[in-house]
């Protein structure tokens, strides 16, 4: 990983700190390691959720199965056998999810893994208007307070959605029609994120990018740009409230199952 190249891209307290430990790393002749030092000495928070049989999903996708294959009294050891749809829990979505020919979850390299984490906070409007989508009125307002978001960054957005997790019915929020209430990004500013500030991957905390009424009518134009841009995204993340809106970094990686058009991810913000 060349973290001088991190540092230009990324900037923040995160990644100005993690110069100063390669830089002096690199002078006492000591690698990285004083850098992994500094990594773990800071605050960790874990945006995954842990899945299991029932874990709210995407509307189409069938409920996961386990089973116990062997266990501790009749073989010495305990293993199991999970079987699940790749968009399962917290997962990633790559490009080909949506877009034929593009990259699977086993093309997109490591250093697309490693970014500096931008939050915005939605929560409040959410709770009141859970129908409300980000808007690029509200992604101005947040670069006045915090300035532009950097090129590369996983951009992450805050609803709160994920305390209605473990529950599929709260998660899903639908009316008596059957029409799904919940929050999600704006084309615009998807497209904004996209093609001026350069990002890497966004992030959210409901079951699609695209907000309920849009996904009720089979409509998926946000999800469906961003994918097509080359860009992936992680979906059902956690514990943004407890992350700053700049100066994070974020670690999102997942298994590599060849060609494999999604997987269940653990993604890690580690704060300044």
């Amino acid at each position: 990983m060349n973290w001088k190249h991190l540092c230009a891209v990324a900037g923040g307290g995160v990644v100005a700190a993690v110069a100063t430990a390669w830089a002096v790393g690199a002078s006492a002749g000591e690698g990285l390691w004083p850098v992994a030092n500094d990594l773990r000495s800071r605050r960790i928070v874990d945006l995954t959720h842990a899945f299991d049989v029932g874990t709210p999903r995407w509307k189409g996708f069938p409920a996961m199965k386990r089973r116990v294959l062997y266990t501790y009294a009749r073989d010495g050891f305990f293993a199991e056998e999970f079987a699940h749809v790749g968009q399962y829990g917290t997962h990633v979505d790559p490009p080909g999810h949506f877009h034929k020919g593009k990259r699977m979850v086993d093309a997109i390299a490591p250093r697309e893994m490693i970014l500096p984490l931008v939050v915005v906070d939605m929560h409040e409007r959410a709770t009141k208007d859970p129908d409300c989508e980000l808007t690029m009125a509200d992604m101005k307002a947040w670069e006045q307070r915090h300035g532009p978001v950097p090129a590369g960054a996983f951009v992450a957005l805050r609803t709160d959605w994920s305390k209605r997790w473990p529950h599929q019915n709260q998660m899903l929020n639908k009316d008596a029609t059957g029409v799904a209430h919940y929050p999600g990004w704006g084309l615009e500013t998807i497209k904004y994120l996209c093609e001026r500030r350069r990002i890497t991957a966004i992030g959210h905390e409901t079951t699609d990018t695209d907000r309920g009424l849009s996904t009720s009518k089979g409509e998926y134009p946000c999800e469906t740009y961003l994918l097509g841009q080359d860009r992936y995204q992680i979906e059902l993340l956690t514990g943004l409230d407890q992350v700053p809106a700049v100066d994070a970094m974020a670690i999102v990686t997942w298994p590599k199952p060849k060609h494999g058009s999604g997987f269940p991810a653990r993604v890690l913000a580690i704060l300044p």
